[in-house]
């Protein structure tokens, strides 16, 4: 008997009938509430063009790969200390002309509100990342059903920003991608929900505060 029932994950959630504004609460706080989660694509935020590629877990940081304003970076947060490996460009931005050859691909570490690694601590914190992502919207409405990747979704439409989140219409209310079409175009893909991530910090890295203190 119990063999011929859906699991959980295959359970309608409900969210299908309900208003827009009311979908989209669901999906922040099921984000809120998921132990670990993996961003990946390309958006803009505000005149930014960002692509991530990231590992982010619930209380503890993230780890991956952030390219932004021309800075391609290696980005790890674990327990309130950023870790950043970045090209050139990143370098110079925190050292000035000097900064190649005192970093030479070096690992910089610094808390995550040291004035040159503040800029970049929301992209390693889920609980800031995700809601900041998806609070980005107009007036929405609710659209059709959609298959995302194998799993049921509804979509929430933003007419003003040609944006449109696809949210899990079974299991937890989990957002699973987020398109923007237009002068703005780019995908986010949200997947591998409550999937066990190792986040470790690198060896050897330089603190920060001695190379501003060094400028």
């Amino acid at each position: 008997m119990l063999g011929g029932c859906a699991s959980s994950a295959d359970a309608p959630n409900g969210i299908a009938s309900r208003p827009a504004g009311r979908i989209l609460a669901d999906a922040v706080a099921a984000a809120r509430g998921a132990a670990t989660v993996h961003v990946a694509g390309s958006i803009e935020d505000g005149a930014r063009p960002i692509s991530i590629d990231m590992e982010l877990v619930s209380h503890k940081g993230a780890q991956g790969r952030v390219a932004v304003d021309g800075l391609d970076l290696d980005l790890v947060e674990l327990d309130g200390l950023l870790y950043v490996k970045g090209n050139a460009s990143f370098e110079r931005s925190v050292l000035g002309a000097s900064a190649p050859a005192q970093l030479r691909g070096r690992w910089l570490k610094g808390r995550a509100d040291a004035p040159a690694l503040a800029p970049l601590a929301p992209l390693g914190q889920m609980r800031v990342l995700i809601p900041e992502v998806l609070g980005a919207h107009g007036a929405l409405e609710r659209g059709g059903a959609h298959n995302i990747d194998g799993r049921e979704a509804i979509a929430l439409e933003d007419p003003s920003a040609d944006a449109t989140l696809y949210v899990a219409s079974t299991g937890a209310p989990y957002p699973l991608e987020l398109v923007k079409a237009g002068t703005r175009a780019g995908t986010l893909a949200f997947d591998r929900w409550n999937q066990p991530v190792e986040v470790s910090a690198p060896s050897n890295p330089i603190d920060v505060r001695e190379l501003e203190g060094a400028r």
